[in-house]
């Protein structure tokens, strides 16, 4: 089996999962989050863009039902034992397979949690769970039992990090060597991704995105590449990722000479993420790290450039993307934890002068002050030619 965690390690996780279904009184999960699966199981696929469900009972049953394309997928990379397929045939549901795979594991009447807010669900499947099982067992939405588990990390989980890290890393100074008048997007692009494979790393969990000129005010990757210019703005975030554990940042860089209005946005950003840092120790809450983060961009009369949001948590994700909960945004309760990896972004987008700045870090929470994962500096990076 290609397992990345000790046995020791699936067995604590099981156990913290049993617990905490103990506390909500379930007798059983239904796991369709791929994240879930990977971190209780190991198992690794992109199947989860069709059916499958892994239903775990609190007496430590672990059962798979997934498509014969994944069936040997789950046998070499997770630790299931028990896996089922359903047949692709005719007008044939998987739900109903799953509702008598549940009779089977003697499941009727019971108090069963179900993720729902995941993209290994569509809505239709949704529709057809609660219109089979309601009548079948308790059925309850239990989405965050396992994420929360998910965003405190272990000791094994954050040398994958650390390694993902190292990767993010690389990929920056491999753009910057290829950023200078006349670059090509694409060929930036190609060396960051490149960086990151070398290394031993995977596929991120969304594109990295990249854009300059007026693309670089864009929060999204696009299709299209662009030649820079002699003076030109780039914007790159992007992720190392390594066992599917991923280390984000975020950076403008300025190709020739930077304006005021960049100097202004960069100071600005620094600040905010230096006020970001005070609020990423025990006790505070995601809402407190997005009020710092306001407040100094606010000050320096950035109100109407700033995002919603400021961050979130990261940890082993699938497509389409990595961003993971908790999120900071303003008065989101969530509270920071020892070992915990989060992503903060600085993000100003100028529509007016049509100019932007980004400063991205990721940080893994400790007992006292937060330590910065990337050995980046976080100067205003400048490619003169």
């Amino acid at each position: 089996m290609a397992l990345h965690f000790s046995d020791a390690e699936f067995e604590r996780r099981f156990d913290e999962l049993k617990v905490a279904m103990e506390a909500d009184k379930l007798d059983a999960m239904l796991l369709f989050a791929q994240e879930s699966m990977y971190w209780l199981t190991g198992y690794d696929t992109f199947g989860f863009c069709f059916f499958q469900c892994l239903v775990v009972t609190k007496e430590g049953e672990k059962v798979l039902l997934t498509r014969s394309a994944d069936q040997r997928q789950a046998r070499h990379t997770s630790n299931i034992s028990d896996i089922r397929v359903w047949i692709d045939r005719g007008s044939a549901s998987p739900v109903l397979q799953l509702k008598d795979m549940l009779f089977d594991m003697d499941l009727l009447g019971s108090r069963i949690g179900i993720e729902y807010d995941t993209h290994g669900m569509t809505g239709k499947i949704a529709l057809q769970i609660n219109a089979e099982l309601t009548s079948f067992a308790d059925i309850r939405d239990a989405s965050a039992l396992v994420s929360e588990l998910r965003s405190i990390k272990s000791e094994e989980e954050i040398a994958y990090v650390r390694k993902a890290s190292e990767l993010t890393d690389k990929a920056f100074h491999a753009a910057m060597d290829e950023t200078r008048p006349g670059a090509d997007e694409g060929k930036i692009l190609a060396a960051m991704q490149g960086a990151v494979f070398e290394g031993g790393g995977d596929y991120p969990g969304n594109e990295f995105i990249i854009g300059s000129g007026h693309d670089a005010l864009l929060c999204r990757y696009k299709a299209g590449r662009r030649i820079l210019g002699d003076r030109d703005q780039l914007t790159l975030e992007w992720a190392g990722s390594y066992r599917h554990y991923h280390a984000a940042a975020m950076r403008t860089v300025i190709v020739g000479t930077p304006t005021d209005r960049h100097q202004e946005m960069y100071l600005a950003t620094r600040e905010a993420l230096s006020a970001v840092e005070t609020q990423l120790v025990p006790g505070k809450t995601f809402g407190d790290i997005f009020d710092a983060h306001a407040e100094r961009l606010d000050a320096h009369g950035m109100m109407q450039h700033r995002l919603n949001a400021c961050g979130y948590s990261l940890g082993a994700r699938f497509t389409p993307s990595w961003m993971d909960t908790p999120m900071a945004y303003k008065a989101n309760p969530a509270v920071v934890k020892p070992n915990m990896v989060i992503f903060m972004h600085m993000i100003l987008m100028d529509s007016i002068t049509d100019t932007a700045m980004t400063l991205g870090q990721t940080y893994l929470t400790t007992e006292g002050a937060p330590e910065s994962l990337s050995k980046l500096p976080l100067d205003l990076p400048v490619k003169s030619g």
